[in-house]
């Protein structure tokens, strides 16, 4: 049995177990009993390291990847999510939203509303989003908690709608996107971030068959950003502790 941590002092519903490769320490699998598994950044952002600082001192030695600088809540999705091979549906489906609300702002000021997003679109529950109505989306627009962008909120309903469709259609987001690149993550080998591409040859393909299946905001620049977040390619730099980390699981 996994080892049993104490419950977290500012969220005593979730309990500490132990985790699988992919995280540095711990995930947390909720305690009222949905089974669901999440990683500390999920639940408890950059107060994550704060409950275990032992983490925090190993972490604060690492070469990362320049674009996630100090802030400790980009850190966080850095070391524990960027990247990562994601097959659970509804991790798949938050990142589609948290990645077409981004389109012309920074990933940290999405960061920062990830809960209010969270809170705001029923726990990225795709069945209930895609009957929100006119109604919803005017909550929505007054809801400071969330990017109060008509179309980007409408895109969200509508991708919900999509999504449901496509498990349908064949079993899913997981099962849809990870025929791009045969089931496996694409493992790069660059040494400067200047040498990341913004979209290549597969993200245009994913992004035209979306846009073909009813997506929206999924232009093939969302798709690069929303296959490096759903660990579809590995693009941390060789320097970074998370590129070999990945690589030997890829």
């Amino acid at each position: 049995m996994a080892k049993k941590f104490p419950l977290h002092p500012k969220h005593p519903e979730r309990i500490c177990w132990g985790c699988d490769k992919y995280c540095p320490a711990e995930a947390l699998i909720c305690g009222n009993g949905s089974g669901r598994t999440e990683h500390p950044a999920e639940t408890f952002g950059e107060d994550w390291y704060q409950w275990h600082p032992d983490e925090a001192a190993t972490q604060a030695d690492r070469q990362r990847c320049r674009w996630c600088g100090s802030d400790p809540l980009y850190v966080t999705y850095h070391d524990q999510e960027w990247g990562v091979p994601r097959h659970d549906e509804r991790a798949l489906f938050e990142l589609l939203v948290l990645e077409t609300a981004q389109a012309g702002l920074s990933w940290l000021t999405i960061l920062k509303k990830r809960e209010g997003y969270r809170r705001a679109f029923a726990a990225f529950d795709a069945e209930r989003l895609a009957r929100y109505g006119e109604a919803d989306v005017a909550r929505l627009l007054a809801d400071p908690g969330i990017v109060r962008n008509r179309l980007k909120i409408e895109s969200a309903i509508v991708n919900a709608r999509a999504t449901l469709a496509l498990r349908q259609r064949c079993g899913g987001l997981d099962a849809y996107l990870w025929r791009f690149v045969d089931g496996r993550p694409i493992v790069n080998a660059w040494t400067e971030a200047s040498q990341i591409p913004t979209h290549t040859a597969v993200s245009d393909a994913l992004s035209k068959d979306m846009k073909r299946l009813g997506f929206k905001f999924v232009g093939s620049t969302v798709c690069y950003a929303y296959m490096q977040a759903v660990g579809m390619v590995n693009d941390h730099t060789l320097e970074c502790f998370r590129h070999q980390e990945l690589a030997a699981s890829a």
